[in-house]
């Protein structure tokens, strides 16, 4: 999704490209069937990745960060997005059912603990994993974090962030009738699943252009229109997971559960002028996780294309696999 003209610079810090050695689909139950990936080394370091969104899917880009000598890298597309079925499905599509189908791969592949990570909503859903299974997280490596509170919610859809781009928020609310502005979460939620699928994916366009256009700290305040289909089921997961505050069991579920994961290694890759998860909950975060490391990355903003962001993630992860080997 990211539209970086700086982009191609990233690329140098990455790894080359690999094919996968293993793709299946997986049934996971309630009529959902999720895409799973593995490349790198069968016998390596494994290391799942978890996708944003939620609704983002993997690419193959994502495989690039890790050593394919000394890792097993598995990707999945979690459900309702990607090549999982049934595309843009939010039902039986929560995080507690996606942090199953996180175990359910482990288990799957016979991995006993893995390295997890993560960016943005991917951040996310690998520290509740982590929080559900500790004993299954050997290391946590987070970018651009995501810890679904509604003050990250109120930035972002509340004006907090379009007092920096104001032209850019201008678009995102003008869909919206005036009288339904205060909460824009609600009214883009009527308009993603009103049935008609044209109207579905014209406010589906309007939601991830107003996300697309704040991840790169190069941007300029705007970007062309996603395919359609994508730009529906990224859409419509993100928007039903923030109606329902990630489905988590209180406002800060994730900083007030720290202490299951005190003891799990971690880094955190943050960009210092993200605009989508701004660097405070990062800051938190790592305040109350004794075992984690917070890299902060000047001149950097959310996408995980970002060069400073790229090289740093390249440097923990051949790290790791140093000391994993």
């Amino acid at each position: 999704m990211d539209r970086n003209p700086d982009q191609k610079r990233a690329v140098q810090y990455l790894y080359p490209p690999v094919d996968p050695f293993d793709q299946q689909m997986v049934d996971v139950g309630q009529s959902h069937r999720i895409y799973v990936e593995q490349c790198g080394n069968p016998k390596g370091v494994p290391v799942v990745v978890l996708h944003g969104g939620p609704g983002g899917g993997c690419s193959p880009a994502m495989r690039r960060y890790f050593n394919p000598q000394v890792f097993r890298i598995i990707l999945f597309d979690q459900r309702g997005c990607g090549r999982s079925r049934p595309h843009a499905s939010v039902s039986d599509n929560t995080t507690w059912h996606l942090v199953a189908d996180i175990e359910n791969i482990r288990t799957l592949l016979g991995i006993d603990s893995w390295l997890v990570f993560g960016g943005s909503w991917g951040a996310t859903l690998g520290l509740v994993y982590a929080q559900t299974y500790p004993e299954r997280v050997a290391h946590l490596i987070l970018r651009g974090v995501f810890t679904m509170t509604q003050a990250e919610l109120d930035w972002f859809y509340g004006g907090g962030a379009g007092k920096f781009w104001p032209e850019t928020w201008e678009r995102f609310i003008a869909p919206i009738a005036e009288q339904e502005r205060g909460n824009l979460i609600e009214a883009y939620h009527r308009k993603l699943f009103c049935g008609d699928v044209a109207v579905e994916m014209r406010y589906a366009r309007s939601w991830a252009s107003w996300e697309n256009a704040l991840a790169s700290i190069h941007s300029a305040g705007s970007s062309g229109d996603s395919p359609g289909e994508y730009a529906r089921a990224f859409a419509r997961l993100e928007n039903h997971y923030f109606m329902n505050g990630g489905f988590l069991e209180e406002d800060g579920h994730i900083l007030n559960n720290m202490h299951r994961i005190a003891k799990i290694p971690g880094v955190v890759v943050q960009g210092r002028y993200d605009m989508i998860c701004p660097p405070s909950a990062a800051w938190e975060l790592t305040r109350r996780w004794p075992s984690s490391d917070l890299r902060m990355v000047r001149n950097a903003g959310h996408a995980l294309s970002e060069p400073g962001i790229s090289a740093e993630l390249v440097r923990i992860m051949d790290q790791i696999g140093m000391e994993m080997r």
